[in-house]
């Protein structure tokens, strides 16, 4: 079974309070292409502007550090295929008592929360879950290989801090934000694939994050 993890990118959609929407229109649209193509044959050529953080994305090192590593040189390997495991709370703040010492060497760790219930909405910019550095620092000791949450951030945003960030992107641990349906997936045995498109320059990107059981 495969498993839709990622938000559905839509023309004004706010995905961070203070960032912009995307704006989605045609480039080409299929009446003007009537004009180019022969009698019957229309094509419709989409353009979005958008900023790299939207919707369900992932982060590159290069997002937190000027010298890391950008999207363009994630090994696939970090990215897709990756034995997942998944841990649920109904905390706020996690720390590393959340993975109660769990084997997270090498896999996808994913943090259920339950935040998505609240997409599109004005509760989901205020309150939401998220890991500690102590969290992160353990991921990091573990040898996690990609850390994803369906919140806001996972990070705290209530200071400018970002230590989950730091830790783990420090680290060449890829993590996903603003994901979706944890709650169908398992809570081990599945494959995760989140690759976003090879962009040479950024440190983010929308996903579409999947699992498969």
């Amino acid at each position: 079974m495969r498993i839709d993890l990622s938000h559905t990118i839509e023309h004004g959609m706010i995905t961070y309070k203070g960032l912009p929407a995307p704006i989605i229109c045609d480039y080409l649209s299929r009446e003007a292409s009537k004009q180019k193509y022969a009698e019957g044959t229309t094509f419709q050529m989409g353009k979005i502007e958008m900023i790299s953080n939207t919707g369900t994305y992932v982060d590159a090192p290069f997002h937190r550090y000027e010298q890391g590593k950008d999207l363009s040189e994630l090994p696939l390997e970090s990215l897709v295929d990756l034995e997942g495991v998944i841990f649920h709370t109904q905390e706020r703040v996690n720390g590393p008592e959340l993975f109660d010492q769990a084997d997270v060497r090498g896999k996808a760790v994913l943090v259920h929360t339950g935040w998505a219930k609240h997409w599109r909405t004005d509760r989901y910019f205020e309150g939401h879950p998220h890991l500690t550095e102590a969290a992160a620092l353990w991921l990091r000791e573990q040898k996690a290989a990609f850390v994803g949450i369906d919140s806001l951030n996972i990070d705290g945003t209530a200071t400018g801090a970002r230590p989950v960030h730091t830790v783990l992107l420090g680290a060449d641990i890829p993590i996903c934000e603003h994901m979706c349906n944890l709650e169908r997936l398992p809570d081990s045995g599945f494959r995760l694939h989140a690759a976003p498109v090879k962009v040479k320059g950024f440190g983010t990107f929308p996903v579409r994050a999947y699992a498969i059981t």
